[in-house]
Order: structure tokens, then sequence, then C-alpha cells
């Protein structure tokens, strides 16, 4: 009888794991996927940056500060990188917001108004986000974008 009670509780307990979903994640070779294509869009655009990766918990995986750009471009990317993972968006989004009056969205844990970090969205669940910092906000999203492309391309 306690055989069979144990082989129930085990085949449910099979059953439960077996139903568990797979989660996506940023491994080391698509960060350098993105870091590689983000680096050469800099290159190309002449500018130096510095550009972080961050997984979907903020969490850092990557940091790279560009030769000869000030210290403060350290924070502010890890800030952009960091707010486009925690809420799914470009953190353009949240610089629109404030200039529209949302103030108070500045008190938001986490949030950085100011364009250069994207979400790194795949099967459309975030796991992550990527940033650069040190030039032009603009440019700095373009090189980010380089290097969301880059992992898109590769997982198709």
């Amino acid at each position: 009888m306690l055989n069979r009670i144990l082989i129930v509780v085990l085949a449910l307990a099979a059953g439960c794991f077996a139903q568990l979903p797979s989660r996506k994640y940023l491994d080391l070779a698509a960060v350098k996927t993105m870091v590689v294509a983000a680096e050469v869009d800099a290159q190309k655009r002449q500018v130096h940056v510095t550009i972080c990766v961050v997984d979907d918990h903020g969490s850092l995986l990557f940091l790279e500060r560009g030769d000869g750009i000030p210290v403060n471009t350290v924070d502010f990317a890890q800030r952009k990188a960091r707010h486009a993972a925690l809420y799914g968006s470009p953190s353009k989004d949240g610089a629109d917001m404030v200039k529209k009056g949302g103030v108070e969205a500045i008190t938001f844990p986490d949030f950085f108004p100011n364009q250069g970090g994207l979400p790194i969205i795949v099967d459309g669940q975030v796991l992550g986000g990527i940033s650069a910092s040190g030039a032009k906000s603009e440019i700095d999203e373009a090189i980010a974008q380089a290097g969301v492309d880059a992992l898109l391309q590769k997982v198709k």
C-alpha cells in the first residue's frame, strides 16, 4: 500500500515538473554577439561610448567604458539598461513621460529618463537591457539597437 502511494506521489510530482515553462536567458554568447555589434556600430560612427548589458532583473552582465570618455557614463549606461530591462521599454519612453509632465515617474525604482537604453526582447519575453552612453542620446540608442539587431538575427 505504501509503495502505491509513493508511486502516485512521484507520478504527480513528475507531472508538475514536466509542465514548467522553459525560460530564455542571456548567455555569454548572446552578450558577446550584442557587444561586438554595438562596438562595430560605435566605431563606424566614430564615437566612444560605455556599453552595458543587464539581465531581466537588472543585474550587470557586461560593462565596458570607452576610451577617454567621462566616468559618469558608467553609471548612466547601467541606469539606462536597467530601466529598459525592468520596465520592458526604451529608456527614451521615460524621458518622454517626464517631458509630458509625468515628473512623478522619476520616483519609480530604477526609472531613468534618458535615451540610450533598450529592452532585449526575444519571442515576446524581456531577457534584459542593453545601453550605450557617451555620445548624443539618439546615437547611444542607435548603438544599442545595433546590439539588439545582431542578437535577433542570430536567433532567427
